[in-house]
């Protein structure tokens, strides 16, 4: 093995991290509008259930439930547009990387398919940046799934428990 250029090492290690940076930047600007409303809701929720002194009531659980159910429904609208644009984004790719790779003459293959690929750079970026926008909200989707799930389950435990006290059960 040769010997590892430690400093050209950390100079792509810093360029990687300032590219991602940029990336990051566009997909939480792709995001932000499709998923502001549920994760400003999350946010609250996760608050409110850090104050252990004060547990969420029984009236704020059923509207917590009612809500998230709401929100989780438009997100998941949303998460399908943006696996529209996904496919859309990808599809321009490849209609810029075929045309381009069509209009190269002379080369090998390999050579062709690099060049084209330089060509529609920006266009694969684009597609990398929808896909991963679209993954994003599909995992706050089903993140806020499952804490709807877990809300349930709170309501219905503590059901189960004043049903138990009613019929005079200590559940001891």
């Amino acid at each position: 093995m040769s010997k590892i250029n430690i400093k050209e090492l950390m100079e792509t290690e810093k360029q990687v991290e300032e590219n991602s940076k940029l990336m990051d930047d566009v997909i939480v600007g792709i995001i932000a509008p499709y998923s502001k409303d549920l994760d400003e809701y999350v946010a609250r929720v996760s608050e409110a259930l850090r104050d252990t002194e004060n547990p969420p009531t029984d009236v704020e659980l059923d509207s917590i439930c009612m809500n998230l159910s709401a929100l989780i429904y438009f997100a998941g609208t949303m998460c399908e547009q943006l696996g529209i644009r996904d496919d859309i984004s990808d599809a321009l790719y490849k209609e810029v990387y075929h045309s381009k790779r069509s209009e190269i003459d002379s080369g090998t293959v390999a050579d062709k398919n690099s060049i084209a690929e330089l060509m529609a750079q920006n266009e694969k970026l684009t597609s990398i940046c929808f896909n991963r926008a679209y993954k994003t909200m599909k995992s706050k989707v089903d993140s806020a799934q499952e804490l709807l799930s877990s809300c349930k389950k709170v309501v219905s435990r503590r059901m189960a428990e004043l049903e138990l006290t009613r019929m005079g059960g200590s559940g001891k």
